[in-house]
């Protein structure tokens, strides 16, 4: 059957979908940008992210790594060393005092490995649900659709959702992408905010989403 993809879907889960399928070909390549080994590392990795730039965490991460393998060498890392390999990151020191926080519950609680569940990895300091579904998505290979910023920027000038907390934004989207694809959504959304539609001034000019964006041209 002949579908016109040029047509503007009207609803927002159509609106959805229409940029699932048109970042697909946009950026079929499209991968994590955080550099990691393992789910430990991406785990970790991720909790430095918060509020820093991923290239300057994956700057940071080499020699945190190398120092501090795995959760058992972390769990029992003096804080100050800790702080000293990722003072370059914002919020160093609580960031530190995190990642050996959650490397202590992984050690005592689950046998030194990252947990699949949601409940598990948000019981993890440092862990909210935007860092656990990074970890589900990407390292894990389970169904995980991370909200940043730019998935909730872009949500929204989509006409996809007003919702505006990350939590209620995740659970409007989750419908409508299949489970399986909901991590390569919002990656291909963050790359897509990166390089595209910025904040301040979207380049809907070379959008291809423009074409049935509600906000496209408006800025």
């Amino acid at each position: 059957m002949y579908v016109d993809i040029m047509a503007r879907p009207r609803t927002p889960k159509g609106r959805c979908m229409r940029t699932h399928q048109e970042l697909k070909g946009e950026y079929p390549d499209a991968e994590c940008e955080l550099n990691h080994k393992n789910s430990f590392e991406l785990l970790a990795a991720t909790i430095l992210s918060a509020q820093a730039t991923d290239v300057s965490v994956n700057k940071a991460s080499p020699n945190l790594f190398k120092r501090f393998p795995d959760p058992e060498a972390l769990a029992v890392a003096n804080i100050e060393e800790v702080e000293g390999f990722i003072n370059s990151i914002g919020l160093f020191r609580g960031k530190a005092k995190n990642l050996v926080g959650m490397s202590q519950r992984l050690v005592e609680h689950f046998d030194s490995k990252v947990p699949e569940l949601m409940s598990d990895l948000v019981s993890l300091p440092g862990v909210g649900r935007k860092t656990a579904n990074v970890v589900r998505s990407v390292a894990l290979g389970l169904p995980g659709l991370p909200v940043d910023t730019h998935v909730g920027r872009l949500s929204k000038r989509l006409g996809i959702t007003d919702e505006t907390d990350p939590v209620k934004i995740e659970s409007a989207l989750n419908p409508m992408i299949p489970a399986a694809e909901r991590g390569e959504f919002s990656l291909r959304v963050i790359l897509h905010g990166r390089r595209v539609c910025f904040a301040r001034k979207p380049s809907c000019d070379v959008c291809v989403l423009s074409y049935f964006c509600p906000s496209a041209f408006t800025f």
